[in-house]
């Protein structure tokens, strides 16, 4: 039985993946999934820069506005209602076109990642609360070293959830050795990405954008109680930045130019994330005509 055939949209955020995953569904009779971990949460739409509904054009959209923002969101929640997604698309006789830059959520909803629940050990996990991000990561590279070289030192959360699988049984590095990390699915991977000068412009263009509809206003409905920064949500850029400003260290011009900065940072980190880890096939931003030719020869073939 022939693989059922997903288009995806990655690259740099700003870079022009929304406009371009419009086009292709109207090309290809396509429904959109939306593969970004923050679009998820609903009332966080100026700074996720999430599609607003004019700027859909009559296609249908998934994954966005499907989890209360004061709710935990995670990978293995995405990898369930990504396939799900990809199957009702399936069963309405359309194309499957996932769009989004967190590339994480997309490998585990498209290979064969397989995750377990564990029981959390609340004494164990106290414990890590109380140890820095120096204290934790010595801790993982004494435990399960091969994690390391996947996860950023500074990455807390993942740190400490691969310290529980550890302490759960066998480590996170050894079960992902006896999965074969193939694609579950015919995916043909589109990267969009532009010269470094023009993509950094454009981010801050954005970022100007976000402030002039009302990012502060947004944050502080959402954020302004102290113990609402522990959020899942609250973690992303375009809302962590803030809690700074709440604390009156930094003003909103301090919290505008920090957002471009991490905001840079993280396009970054997107490139060489994909560059790495898929199989991707790069163009320019520009090039809409050639990625639909593209895309139509590799669908039809």
């Amino acid at each position: 039985m022939d693989r059922q055939k997903i288009i995806v949209i990655v690259g740099p955020t700003g870079v022009g993946k929304t406009s371009l995953s419009i086009e292709l569904a109207k090309k290809l009779n396509g429904e959109i999934i939306s593969g970004d971990s923050m679009q998820v949460y609903r009332n966080m739409d100026i700074g996720t820069a999430k599609i607003r509904e004019d700027e859909k054009e009559g296609i249908p959209h998934y994954l966005l506005d499907v989890q209360a923002y004061d709710e935990p969101f995670n990978v293995k929640t995405f990898q369930e209602q990504c396939r799900r997604a990809i199957e009702a698309i399936r069963q309405n006789g359309h194309v499957p076109i996932i769009c989004g830059g967190t590339g994480l959520y997309l490998k585990a909803a498209l290979y064969d990642y397989e995750f377990e629940d564990e029981q959390l050990d609340e004494q164990y996990d106290t414990y890590l609360k109380t140890r820095s991000n120096e204290q934790l990561y010595a801790l993982l590279r004494q435990i399960d070293p091969g994690s390391c070289d996947t996860i950023h030192p500074n990455n807390r959360k993942r740190v400490i959830r691969a310290l529980h699988i550890a302490h759960g049984g066998a480590t996170k590095s050894e079960r992902e050795a006896i999965q074969k990390h193939e694609p579950l699915y015919d995916v043909f991977w589109i990267g969009l990405n532009t010269d470094r000068k023009k993509l950094n412009e454009q981010i801050d263009k954005r970022v100007d954008q976000m402030f002039e509809e009302g990012l502060t206003k947004e944050v502080e409905r959402l954020f302004s109680d102290p113990q609402t920064w522990e959020y899942t949500s609250f973690q992303g850029i375009g809302y962590k930045e803030f809690r700074n400003y709440f604390l009156k260290i930094w003003n909103e011009e301090e919290v505008r130019e920090k957002i471009k900065v991490h905001t840079r940072q993280y396009a970054k980190r997107q490139l060489t994330w994909f560059n790495h880890q898929m199989p991707v096939q790069w163009f320019d931003k520009k090039d809409t005509a050639l990625i639909i030719r593209k895309a139509e020869e590799w669908y039809n073939a």
